[in-house]
């Protein structure tokens, strides 16, 4: 029979499950199976004030079991699709111990774009309190000082005006706008964009572990 597999060995298997990030209150990591039951259970709960709102997510609009269902075979699907050509990093977002959202990176052609994009979504009950701002900041500290990134993107629907707080408390930059090509309703999105110049850092302390060159050559980091 085979050993059991610890921590430790799946980072060696999947370097992405070493990556650690702690800022303030915060601690960011790639969701792992163990995460699943607390992320599926996280799903369920209001994220947004107004579900009518333009900028609920597509997925967040099915009943509750059909979004768990969906978002569990995301993160499996994310994880098997990881390569230099194309990858998403998705972070499980915890206060105290206690899961309360996501935060995704992404990138194409990572090492010849040097160009990351993210998404994110905490639970109605963490809103308003600064994590959206510092979870976004960890990221962007990943992207730019070790990953070797020269250039985030984001968007956010016109009228989100937490998203669009969140990206100027960044030192994102508008970057045009485009009509967005999600299913359900139409409506304009506004883009935003910073680099390692405009960047604003967090003001508390940020810790990163797991930048192995591993995991450096899975993203295609240069």
């Amino acid at each position: 029979m085979a050993e059991h597999l610890d921590d430790h060995d799946l980072t060696i298997l999947h370097p992405p499950f070493g990556l650690v990030l702690r800022v303030g209150d915060l601690t960011l990591r790639p969701l792992a199976d163990a995460d699943l039951a607390e992320y599926a259970a996280l799903i369920r709960r209001p994220i947004f004030e107004d579900p009518d709102s333009p900028a609920v997510f597509p997925w967040y609009r099915a009943d509750p079991e059909t979004r768990v269902r969906n978002a569990l075979a995301f993160q499996w699907r994310l994880r098997s699709e990881i390569e230099p050509d194309g990858w998403t990093l998705p972070f499980g977002v915890s206060a105290h111990g206690r899961l309360i959202g996501c935060q995704d990176m992404s990138a194409s052609r990572f090492g010849e774009r040097r160009v990351v994009s993210s998404g994110s979504w905490l639970t109605l009950d963490a809103h308003g309190k600064g994590y959206g701002k510092l979870m976004r900041q960890a990221m962007l500290v990943l992207a730019f000082d070790h990953l070797g990134a020269l250039r985030a993107e984001s968007l956010a629907a016109v009228g989100n005006g937490r998203s669009v707080a969140v990206s100027r408390g960044c030192g994102y930059v508008d970057n045009g706008t485009k009509v967005s090509t999600l299913p359900g309703p139409v409506h304009e999105e506004q883009r935003f964009l910073v680099t390692p110049e405009s960047f604003r850092r967090p003001e508390v302390p940020l810790r990163i572990e797991g930048v192995t060159a591993e995991l450096r050559a899975m993203l295609g980091a240069p």
